[in-house]
C-alpha cells in the first residue's frame, strides 16, 4: 500500500545555552519551580550571526548530507516560520541559497533551480501547514519528495513572565511516498479563530515625537519650530525621511499567557473533535504516543488532562480514578481535577504516552514552529537509545499556533526508522553543548555583543549590505571546519 509521511528527519540548535539555575538565579525565583514544575532544564541562546535562516539552512544541510539525498529531486522546500528576516523576501531563500553554493561541487550548480521555495507563517502551527499543504502536493505524483523545514527563535522581553521559556533552532523533514520514519493519515483535524493571544504588531511611533523626546532629554530647544527646521534640513538618513512615522519591528510579541493557554485548550479540544469526527477514535488507546507543541516542555499534559478525563469518562479506567482520589464534588471542582491530575493513573499516562516527547524540549526551551517536529524527534530518539522497538505504533500530533489555529493528525512509525536515526544523535548533541552565563546572554538578546560567543556554526551570517540598491540585503557564509 502507497503511502506518504516524513522519510527522514535532521535538526539543528545553536551551540550556546542558559541554565535554567543560573537564569533562576539572576532573576530570584525558584529554580525547582521552573524545572520540576515546568520541566525547564535550559534555554537555548542563539550566537552572533544566527537566525531564522541560518537555523534553516544548517537543519536542511544537515539533512542532505545525512541522508545522501540529491537536491535536485526535490520539488519544493517550505519553511515554516515566524521569526522571518524579511518582509518580502522569503527566509527559506536564503537558507536555500548558502545550501545550493556548498553543495554545488556534488550535486552541480543551481541544484534547487525547479524548486518551489516558500515561507509559510501562521505563530507556531506554520510549519504544519507547511507539512499538511506539502504532503497533499506529494500524494499527486510517485515522484515528487518536498522537505519541509520549521526554523524560529522564541525571544521574550528580559524579566517578562515569558523570558525563560524562550529557544532557538530548526528541524527539517523529507516528505515522500513509502517513508521510512512516519507514514502519515490522510485525516486531518482543524479548529481555527481570530484571537489575539499573542502577536508581533508593526509598531509605529511620530518622528517629531521621538525627536522632541530625544531633544527635551539634551536640555536642547524642542519647539515645533526647532524639530520642522532640523528635520527639512539634516543630511540623516533616518530624520530626513519623509514619512512622519517611524515602523519599529520587534521579536518580543504581545501576549496574554493565560489567555493563551486558554485558547491553546479551546482550540486543540475543537480539533480533536474535528478530527474524532471524520475518523471515530479511541485517542487513549489508539495513540501511543502524542507528540505536541511546547510551548515549555510539560505544557503538553497541562492542556490535555481535560480532554484526558472526558476521554476516559465512560471506561473502566474512570472507575479506578474514582477508586484512586474520590468522586468529584460538585460544590470543589478544582480541588478534585488537582488531585486527579496528580494521580497515578494521570502520571502513568503521561509517562507512557508524553514523557518522551519533552526530553528535548527541556534542553532547549520553546522552538516555536520546529517545537511540535523537535517532540516527534526527541520521541523518536530516545526511543532509539532505548532500544524501543516503536514500529507499528500510532503517534498523534497536535498543533497550535496562536492568532488562533490547531491541527491535529497522526502518524505510524514505520518499520525501517531505526535506519534514519543512527546518524542524528540529538541528545549526545544537547548534552555536549557550551553553557554561558546570564550575563553573557542579556549582551546577545540586546545586541550588543558583535563577535561570535564560541566558533560560529557551520552556516552563519556574513554581512548585510548598505548601498543603497540592495541595503538590508543578508548574506550568508559557510565557516569550514
Amino acid at each position: 500500500m502507497n503511502s506518504t509521511g516524513i522519510d527522514a528527519i535532521a535538526f539543528y540548535v545553536p551551540q550556546l545555552y542558559v541554565s535554567m539555575d543560573n537564569l533562576a538565579e539572576a532573576r530570584g525565583i525558584s529554580a525547582e519551580k521552573l524545572k520540576r514544575g515546568l520541566g525547564l532544564q535550559k534555554m537555548a541562546v542563539p550566537n552572533i550571526g544566527e537566525d531564522a535562516a541560518t537555523f534553516a539552512a544548517n537543519a536542511l544541510l544537515n539533512l542532505i548530507t545525512q541522508n545522501n539525498i540529491d537536491p535536485n529531486e526535490i520539488g519544493r522546500v517550505y519553511l515554516g516560520t515566524e521569526s522571518a528576516v524579511d518582509g518580502s523576501k522569503p527566509t527559506a531563500t536564503y537558507a536555500v541559497e548558502i545550501v545550493e553554493k556548498e553543495l554545488s561541487q556534488t550535486y552541480g550548480e543551481r541544484s534547487f533551480k525547479n524548486c518551489d521555495i516558500l515561507d509559510m507563517t501562521f505563530a507556531c502551527v506554520g510549519a504544519v501547514d507547511a507539512l499538511h499543504n506539502s504532503l497533499d502536493w506529494v500524494k499527486q505524483d510517485i515522484n515528487r519528495k518536498a522537505v519541509v523545514i520549521a526554523s524560529d527563535l522564541s525571544k521574550y522581553d528580559i524579566n517578562s513572565t515569558g523570558e525563560y521559556t524562550q529557544g532557538a533552532g530548526a528541524v527539517a523533514v523529507l516528505v515522500s511516498h513509502n517513508p521510512s520514519v512516519l507514514s502519515i493519515d490522510k485525516t486531518w483535524g482543524i479548529a481555527s479563530k481570530s484571537e489575539g493571544d499573542f502577536f508581533k504588531p508593526r509598531r509605529t511611533y511620530k518622528k517629531s515625537e521621538l525627536l522632541k523626546s530625544v531633544l527635551t532629554e539634551l536640555k536642547i530647544d524642542a519647539s515645533k519650530e526647532a524639530i520642522k527646521t532640523f528635520i527639512e534640513s539634516t543630511s540623516s538618513g533616518f530624520w530626513s525621511d519623509r514619512n512622519e512615522l517611524v515602523e519599529v519591528f520587534k521579536e518580543e510579541p504581545v501576549f496574554d499567557g493565560q489567555f493563551s493557554n486558554a485558547c491553546y485548550a479551546d482550540r486543540i479540544t475543537e480539533a480533536l473533535e474535528h478530527f474524532d469526527n471524520q475518523k471515530n477514535t479511541d485517542f487513549v488507546t489508539e495513540w501511543n504516543q502524542i507528540v505536541f507543541h511546547l510551548p515549555y516542555a510539560y505544557h503538553g499534559r497541562r492542556i490535555i488532562f481535560d480532554n484526558w478525563l472526558k476521554w476516559i469518562k465512560e471506561t473502566p479506567t474512570y472507575n479506578a480514578l474514582i477508586e484512586e482520589v474520590g468522586k468529584p464534588e460538585v460544590t470543589d471542582t478544582k480541588t478534585w481535577q488537582k488531585s486527579a491530575y496528580k494521580s497515578k493513573l494521570y502520571s502513568a499516562f503521561i509517562s507512557d504516552n508524553i514523557t518522551a516527547g519533552e526530553l528535548a524540549s527541556s534542553e532547549i526551551g520553546n522552538m516555536y514552529t520546529a517545537s511540535i517536529f523537535m517532540s516527534l524527534l526527541s520521541y523518536l530518539s530516545n526511543s532509539f537509545n532505548n532500544l524501543k522497538e516503536i514500529s507499528g505504533k500510532k503517534v498523534g500530533l497536535i498543533g497550535y499556533g496562536s492568532g488562533s489555529k490547531s491541527k491535529v493528525f497522526e502518524g505510524v512509525v514505520q518499520d525501517n526508522w531505526t535506519s534514519k536515526m543512527k546518524d542524528i544523535k540529538l541528545f549526545e548533541y544537547l548534552e555536549n553543548r557550551t553553557s554561558i552565563t546570564v550575563k553573557t546572554y542579556e549582551k546577545i538578546h540586546t545586541s550588543k555583543l558583535e563577535s561570535p560567543v564560541v566558533e560560529a556554526s557551520k552556516i552563519a551570517l556574513n554581512y548585510i549590505e548598505k548601498e543603497d540598491t540592495n541595503y538590508g540585503l543578508r548574506r550568508y557564509k559557510v565557516n569550514k571546519k
